[in-house]
């Protein structure tokens, strides 16, 4: 009885035992930036996912698919110019699963595919651009080098999202030459700069002289303006003057009598009369002065 007892306990261990492990590869755990793409006896039955995922043991086989946006790197590759140049470029790009069964049942190893197709694809881009435009259009490189992966990836169901140039490697030779080149640049721009600072300096003085010379203009304009007010001034002030003057002078003449007018004439000749020389003056006004001092009555 012991003896059945032990081995019924050892059955009903490994009947617990066999269920942990079909429980264990039953149950799967899915991530929400994942899927498992399910294979029943090597039939794809779709899609499952996130969460909980129940999966018969032996039948069903997963594989899982990340849905995240995803970065690998292209190593330097050396390609050949539309000039025959040969150029070391690397880059990176980015890609996202959209389709997560298509990503599985379309390539066997998507992302070794991925590379290959990205090298060939630089090979094929810059084989079709001079060097020049190489090393400055940058940009329109990334998105050619896109596009085309994208043409390729888009029947594995996956989405290429951007593609970036991280450094381009020129020959020694053509380093050099842009070297020089920079250099010669650098001496234009410094001459350029130079002469451009003389021309606006020559420029503020000429500009600086011509205001100084137009505010002395205006300045001599304003003096010989008020000079020439001043002096018409003065003469209106001096005309002025003299007809008050002569307007007296009349005033005072128009009250004067003829025995004053007399008087101031014989002052006059008392005058002339006293000079060294001997004189004989006789006015031949004599007899009308003597007349003012005897009257009209002693004419009779």
């Amino acid at each position: 009885m012991e003896y059945l007892g032990s081995t019924a306990l050892c059955l009903i261990g490994g009947v617990i035992i066999l269920g942990l492990v079909f429980l264990a590869n039953a149950i799967r755990i899915v991530p929400e930036y994942q899927r498992l793409v399910v294979f029943r006896l090597g039939r794809c039955v779709g899609t499952k996912g996130p969460g909980i995922v129940l999966l018969i043991p032996v039948i069903d086989r997963a594989v899982r698919v990340d849905l995240r946006e995803q970065v690998r790197e292209i190593p330097h590759q050396t390609s050949i110019t539309k000039d025959n140049a040969p150029i070391s470029i690397d880059f990176l790009w980015y890609y996202k699963v959209l389709d997560p069964t298509e990503s599985v049942l379309q390539v066997g190893n998507f992302e070794q595919a991925a590379q290959g197709m990205a090298t060939t694809t630089l090979r094929a881009v810059i084989g079709g651009i001079p060097l020049d435009d190489v090393l400055s259009e940058r940009e329109h490189i990334n998105t050619m080098l896109r596009t085309r992966l994208d043409e390729v990836t888009e029947r594995w169901g996956v989405k290429v999202t951007n593609v970036e140039i991280r450094e381009i490697i020129p020959p020694r030779e053509v380093q050099e030459a842009m070297n020089r080149q920079m250099s010669a640049e650098r001496v234009r721009r410094a001459v350029v700069t130079e002469s451009t600072g003389t021309r606006e300096a020559n420029v503020n003085v000429a500009d600086g002289e011509k205001q100084a010379a137009i505010l002395r203009a205006e300045g001599q304009k304003q003096s010989a303006i008020l000079e020439a007010e001043g002096l018409r001034q003065s003469q209106l002030l001096k005309a002025e003057g003299f007809a008050q003057a002569l307007e007296t002078i009349f005033g005072a003449a128009k009250n004067i009598d003829q025995k004053t007018m007399t008087l101031q004439y014989f002052e006059a000749l008392k005058s002339i009369g006293s000079s060294a020389s001997t004189k004989y003056i006789f006015p031949m006004e004599f007899t009308s002065l003597l007349d003012n001092f005897l009257g009209k009555d002693s004419k009779k």
